[in-house]
This record gives C-alpha cells, sequence and structure tokens, in this order.
C-alpha cells in the first residue's frame, strides 16, 4: 500500500508534508534560535534577521514558540487518533463474531459516544481531572472511536458472509484465526483513511482546546495558544496569526490528502489503478520497436 500511495503525487506531498511536521515535533524545541520563555524588551517587533517571525507581546521570539509548540500539537493528535483506533477497531470486528447481544451491547455504546459533544465533554474532563492534555485527548479518542468502530464493521460484514470465510468457521477454524487471515487484510485499508482523518481532526481538537487556554497552562506555546494570544494584538501585529493558522491548516490539509490517497489506492479503486498502469506499461511495451540486429 506504501508503494501506491507514494506512486500519487497526492500521496507524495501529503507524506512530504507530515514528514517536516513531524521533523518539528522531533526537533523543533532543538531547532529553536532562542528561549521560547524568556522575555525581551522589544515587544511586539516586527520581523528581522534576529527574530524571522517577530516577537509577541512579551518580546518573546515567535518562531522559537511555534517550533517549541509542535511537540504538543502533533503528540495530542496521535493520541486522540491511536485511542480511538484501539477502542473502536476490535470491538467493530467482533461484533460481527461474537453474536448478537455483543453487537446489541456495542452498537448501543456507539451510538450513545457518537451523541456526546466530544470538545465540551474534554473541557468537562479537564475540570474534573485537573487541566492536562494527556486526560483530555485520551477521552477525546475514546469519544471518536465510533468511527473506526462503524468502518471496521462495515468491512468486516463485507467479508463475513464469503464462503471461504463461511468454510473455514466450518472446519472449525477459531474466530481469532478467521480475523488474523482473511478479515484483517479488508478492515486495513478502510481504517488506514479513518487513521489519517481521525489525525488531522486531532490537530483541530488540540489546537481549539489550547486556543481556549485548556490542556496546556500558559506560557507554555501550543499552536493554538499562539493564535489566541495573537489576536489580541491584531490592531499592532495584522499578519500575526498566519503562521500558527497556516501550520494548523497545512498539517489538516495534509492528514486529509492522504486519507484521499489511501483511499484511491485500495480496494476496487486500488486494483483498477494497478491494472491501469498494467496496461500503460504493455502498450508502451508493444508501441517501442524491436532493436534492430547488426549486419555483418
Amino acid at each position: 500500500m506504501v508503494r501506491r500511495v507514494l506512486s500519487l503525487a497526492t500521496g507524495r506531498i501529503a507524506l512530504t508534508v507530515l514528514a517536516l511536521i513531524a521533523v518539528l515535533a522531533l526537533f523543533g524545541p532543538l531547532l529553536a534560535p532562542h528561549n521560547p520563555l524568556a522575555t525581551s524588551d522589544h515587544p511586539l517587533a516586527a520581523a528581522s534577521g534576529a527574530h524571522w517571525l517577530g516577537t509577541d507581546y512579551l518580546g518573546r521570539d515567535v518562531l522559537s514558540r511555534l517550533l517549541d509548540g509542535s511537540r504538543v500539537s502533533v503528540l495530542g493528535s496521535l493520541e486522540v487518533a491511536i485511542t480511538a483506533l484501539a477502542v473502536g477497531t476490535v470491538p467493530g470486528i467482533l461484533s460481527v463474531h461474537l453474536g448478537r447481544v455483543f453487537e446489541w451491547v456495542t452498537l448501543r455504546l456507539a451510538d450513545t459516544l457518537v451523541a456526546l459533544p466530544f470538545l465540551l465533554f474534554a473541557v468537562a474532563v479537564i475540570a474534573l481531572l485537573g487541566n492536562g492534555l494527556s486526560q483530555a485527548m485520551l477521552v477525546t479518542g475514546a469519544l471518536v472511536s465510533p468511527l473506526f468502530y462503524r468502518v471496521a464493521r462495515a468491512a468486516t460484514l463485507a467479508v463475513a458472509r464469503s464462503p471461504y470465510v463461511e468454510a473455514a468457521i466450518v472446519s472449525g477454524a477459531s474466530i481469532g484465526w478467521v480475523v488474523r487471515r482473511h478479515v484483517w487484510a479488508k478492515v486495513l485499508p478502510p481504517i488506514a483513511v479513518a487513521l489519517a482523518q481521525t489525525v488531522g481532526v486531532g490537530f483541530v481538537i488540540v489546537s481549539s482546546l489550547t486556543f481556549l487556554g485548556i490542556g496546556v497552562q500558559p506560557p507554555a506555546p501550543t499552536w493554538g495558544g499562539l493564535l489566541a494570544s495573537d489576536l489580541g494584538y491584531l490592531s499592532h501585529q495584522p499578519w500575526a496569526p498566519l503562521a500558527p493558522a497556516l501550520l494548523i491548516m497545512v498539517t489538516v490539509w495534509a492528514c486529509n490528502l492522504l486519507a484521499d490517497a489511501i483511499r484511491d489506492v485500495s480496494g476496487e479503486a486500488g486494483r483498477a489503478l494497478v491494472n491501469t498502469r498494467k496496461a500503460r506499461a504493455n502498450r508502451r511495451r508493444e508501441s517501442d520497436p524491436a532493436p534492430a540486429g547488426g549486419v555483418r
């Protein structure tokens, strides 16, 4: 699947952008030219050689704060996606194989989680358990998990009634063996699409919470927190919110672009893409003139 995604221009663009964001998350604090918490005597300074993106209202270097805050945003979004994946995928697959009682209970639970506003619920959890982003992301991931539950269930239902799965069950194969051997390969592509989309949703959730000052206490830098602080000084620096807003927008766009690329190369669309490329390769091979033999 990775090779197919890389064969698409959209897949290469999305992976390149996300790789750059991952580099910022890993090495951003080391690449920061200044201490992101250090104040100076030049508040709201314009961009210069010393401060490439200027300074904020306390004289702190904006570029350093963006680089240092990238880790919180990336880790928070990944925590949402991985939690939703773990909570939703396994019950979605097993709901097809473990009988009507398990199916009814998990469906009603998924419907209940869908009805809860996850952003408001995350704020409530932070109010109860303390101002920490990690527990809020875990709860938010659980609330987003019905997406994975329904995707995994739909993909499993498409396979469960196939003759080879029924033959395996009749012959005495265990549910675990059937899932590993026949179901998982069919479930993986739509799950990968949902995972890429959920990472983008996680970025929006983290940015929204930190924009409201929830989850990470100032002066710790975050992309959403920088966006919120810049909005108060638009009369002095109308361009200031562009950098954090652009980072959030580009990251979410890359996640959605990657999800579209995975969808385009998986399932029937992926097989059609492979067949089209094979046909093109065969036509080129047939149209190339055969090398002329040398005459002695």
